[in-house]
């Protein structure tokens, strides 16, 4: 083989090597440099407390090539759209079942609760919203059952917030679970007086600032936004209700785990956790600015008090054979999707 032979094959076995090398560059180009896209998919109700967020994050190293996709609806059915195919980085859902879904497709790992705050980034309690001056003296579970009265809650089998009021309603009614009949009982008699049951939080909101109802069912955060809004919206923390725990994951199928992993961790830290305090969530990290003014009623209770999700899931909202599903079926209201 002459010299110039010699060249070319060193050429010719120099190429891939090279190629692999400029490959390595890109990559890391990308890495330090290049935008990198995460989806969130989330339950309805944070979501201007999510915008601040995101660009609070945007604003700091780890954030600074980041941008988002972000879809926003019924914690329930986002839960949902996820397990059929619905691209997602990081999930934060109403309640835990819907991350649970989540674990037994194999879209999140299991071990998504040992994390900072066990897993959840934001903390609520039910409220019942009035209007203004609340005119009909609204202000105990009794009265929302006065002849007369209409309360907005959403359905529970689409939206979680729908799912914590009924809790809240049962737990405080059978003192706990302890008078069982009696709450259920209760929620019967409850439901008779909501005229419309939206898919969603949000919606029961908007359903009740455009006049509709005397009350509204909602997180203590969704009447504080609404005052926030302008809107003419009064409320009252019952002296039982429930501690509502609202939980986000990374995906394990995200291609971008890094960013997805940094973002997750920016939503436990302080920043995120001032944010949504100032937009009435109840912060799961310690002395953040604005908690202590959250006040905490004589009858909190959690969702381990009522047996925990597993038990309440099957008990409460199984669509087929449940409380709630009896409870809708008498007033034929669906709870399955055509």
């Amino acid at each position: 083989m002459n010299s110039g032979s010699r060249g070319l094959r060193a050429v010719a076995l120099a190429l891939p090597l090279l190629a692999v090398a400029l490959t390595a560059c890109v990559s890391t180009a990308d890495a330090g440099g290049g935008k990198v896209q995460l989806s969130l998919v989330a339950y309805s109700t944070p979501q201007a407390a999510y915008d601040e967020i995101i660009e609070a994050f945007q604003a700091t190293p780890e954030g600074k090539n980041v941008t988002f996709q972000k879809s926003f609806g019924a914690s329930g059915d986002q839960s949902r759209a996820v397990v059929s195919g619905l691209a997602a980085d990081v999930v934060a859902f109403s309640l835990e079942p819907d991350l649970t879904r989540l674990v037994k497709a194999g879209v999140v790992s299991g071990d998504w609760r040992t994390g900072p705050g066990n897993g959840m980034v934001t903390r609520s309690v039910v409220v019942i919203g009035t209007r203004a001056g609340n005119p009909k003296k609204l202000t105990t579970w009794t009265d929302l059952t006065r002849p007369g009265v209409e309360v907005i809650t959403p359905n529970p089998f689409t939206s979680g917030g729908a799912r914590w009021n009924v809790l809240a309603a049962y737990g405080a009614e059978s003192a706990k679970g302890r008078d069982r009949a009696g709450g259920v009982r209760y929620l019967g008699t409850l439901f008779a007086h909501v005229p419309v049951q939206d898919d969603s939080a949000r919606k029961s909101l908007q359903t009740f600032v455009g006049g509709k109802g005397d009350a509204i069912l909602a997180y203590e955060n969704e009447a504080i936004f609404a005052r926030q809004k302008g809107q003419k919206v009064d409320y009252t923390i019952p002296d039982s209700t429930i501690l509502i725990e609202n939980p986000a994951a990374v995906t394990a199928k995200s291609e971008h785990p890094g960013e997805a992993r940094a973002f997750l961790d920016f939503l436990h830290g302080a920043t995120a956790q001032r944010i949504f305090a100032a937009n009435g969530y109840r912060p799961t990290a310690a002395n953040v600015p604005g908690a202590p003014s959250f006040p905490t009623p004589p009858g909190l209770f959690t969702i381990d008090d009522l047996g925990g999700w597993t038990r309440v899931t099957a008990e409460f909202f199984d669509p087929q054979q449940s409380v709630m599903a009896d409870v809708e079926r008498k007033l034929g209201v669906a709870t399955e999707k055509k």
